[in-house]
């Protein structure tokens, strides 16, 4: 029986995760800001039979990310999902600078730290696994949000080539348009989207988690976003940005 810790646990992608794992048999460390959902699906998941903590934490500060930190050491865990994100729904220099700050925080800084911390608990034992939930938005020139998500896939990229020799697989999730609560959120409105964009949590969670197991430092579920994905890396810098531009306004 292993230990995972979620972050951003209570919707979407990371809900998804949270019970998916619970499925699987594994023990949860949950993390979000809103501390009644927490303890709402702990308690689901206890029904269960799953042993479940619960940190409220705001990980776009830097109390909160310390916090989280803090339990990824004390609890010693096996997998760390980096799910916690949002997007503020507008291009840079459209924004407010201190809206980027905190997105900056929870998107880059944060999860930089939980995988800090967690590589401190896994590598001398020489097991573990980080997820880090990204955006095939990554492979796209679209403003601050796509910048973040291309640094997390760089940066698991890395990660699996250095650590993985001692026991630590990371693996980038890179999913597209995932029907959650995300663009509600955002404050955009996402019904102009194809439908055959649209994916479910659930697909991603299980593509994610197969991809991971197989030691693959990337994981693009589907293969309509595979497909996507590859013209995205190779094809001209600007057609991909003018086509990624024209996808935030359908969105919006």
């Amino acid at each position: 029986m292993s230990l995972a810790l979620v972050t951003g646990a209570t919707s979407g992608i990371g809900l998804a995760f949270a019970r998916e794992l619970a499925r699987r048999g594994d023990d949860l460390v949950l993390v979000a800001r809103d501390e009644a959902r927490l303890d709402r699906l702990a308690g689901e998941l206890r029904l269960v039979g799953r042993t479940v903590y619960v940190v409220p934490a705001d990980l776009a500060t830097r109390e909160g990310a310390a916090r989280v930190a803090e339990a990824v050491r004390e609890h010693r865990i096996d997998l760390l999902v980096n799910n916690a994100g949002s997007s503020i729904g507008k291009f840079f220099g459209d924004t407010d600078v201190a809206d980027e700050d905190a997105q900056l925080d929870l998107m880059v800084k944060a999860p930089m730290d939980l995988m800090a911390a967690a590589l401190e608990v896994m590598r001398p034992r020489g097991s573990g696994q980080i997820l880090n939930v990204a955006s095939i938005a990554a492979f796209t020139p679209r403003g601050t949000y796509s910048a973040h998500k291309a640094w997390i896939v760089n940066l698991s990229q890395w990660m699996n080539i250095q650590y993985a020799r001692e026991g630590v697989v990371t693996t980038a999730l890179c999913p597209g348009f995932v029907r959650t609560e995300f663009h509600q959120r955002m404050g955009v409105d996402p019904s102009d989207v194809p439908r055959w964009m649209w994916t479910s949590a659930e697909q991603q969670v299980q593509g994610a988690l197969a991809d991971l197991a197989k030691g693959r430092p990337l994981s693009i579920p589907t293969v309509r976003y595979k497909v996507l994905g590859a013209i995205a890396r190779y094809a001209p810098a600007g057609l991909v940005a003018a086509v990624a531009k024209r996808g935030r306004k359908l969105a919006e």
